[in-house]
């Protein structure tokens, strides 16, 4: 199971929000590529990154900074959401090296458009999954649908998505722990490897999804617990190595 650091960008900072609001944000550094570098260093094998403004304007605001970090650590898988809405700007973002692109909105408000891209870019789209109570949220999560996300989740399962990222809107930002039985749930529900988001705050956390590991979970991406101080990303991932070496007798 991968510990998969977030930055998320805002006005060209790296920031977090608590539960989606722009406007309360923490800024956490200037520099996108130095705070790449801090993870890259701790052992992150995988980095998500996320576009808040593009969230919210539904196109790239903050292209530069992923492109400066997918170019400075061109073998690291780094994975992009935020206002990916056409073909054009998933083309861009692989041309420049980054390994997938997170379709959120979109997914939900065009499904269709999820089979065209997975067709056009295999191996390279993941679905990001966006819920309050169950139910998906999209634009920035300014707006919650009537679709359970494990509807919807069933629908991509033959386009060739690669994974699911699955955000529990309420936990997120919060340091409250992970909603692991929903994770579980739409990893099973799916049939898709599927990216917990959302609450993860310590190794305790971790432990919890690593229990699920065989329904599909393929990681955890973890933000404001690693910018203060109660996850260590290094030592998250050697657990994780650990618990899994454990589970499968190696």
């Amino acid at each position: 199971m991968l510990v998969i650091p977030a930055i998320d960008l805002k006005d060209g900072k790296c920031v977090r929000l608590k539960q989606g609001r722009m406007s309360d944000s923490t800024t956490y550094g200037d520099d996108p590529v130095a705070m790449a570098a801090r993870w890259v260093e701790a052992g992150a094998r995988r980095l998500h990154l996320v576009d808040l403004n593009g969230a919210f304007e539904g196109e790239p605001v903050n292209g530069e900074a992923v492109t400066a970090i997918a170019r400075t650590y061109p073998d690291l898988p780094i994975q992009i959401g935020g206002g990916i809405r056409s073909p054009e700007t998933i083309e861009h973002y692989l041309a420049a090296g980054v390994s997938y692109v997170i379709i959120g909105t979109k997914a939900v408000k065009e499904p269709a458009f999820v089979g065209e891209m997975c067709r056009r870019f295999p191996g390279h789209v993941i679905v990001g999954l966006d819920a309050r109570d169950g139910f998906v949220a999209t634009d920035g999560w300014a707006e919650v649908s009537t679709l359970k996300a494990t509807e919807l989740a069933r629908r991509f399962a033959d386009d060739g998505v690669s994974s699911i990222v699955y955000t529990d809107i309420s936990r997120d930002g919060m340091m409250g722990g992970v909603n692991v039985e929903a994770t579980a749930e739409l990893a099973r529900e799916s049939g898709l490897p599927v990216i917990a988001s959302g609450g993860v705050t310590d190794l305790s956390d971790l432990r919890a999804l690593a229990a699920f590991e065989q329904d599909g979970i393929l990681g955890a991406i973890t933000g404001r617990a690693i910018y203060e101080g109660t996850l260590d990303v290094a030592e998250a991932q050697r657990l994780c190595d650990e618990l899994q070496a454990n589970q499968t007798g190696s």
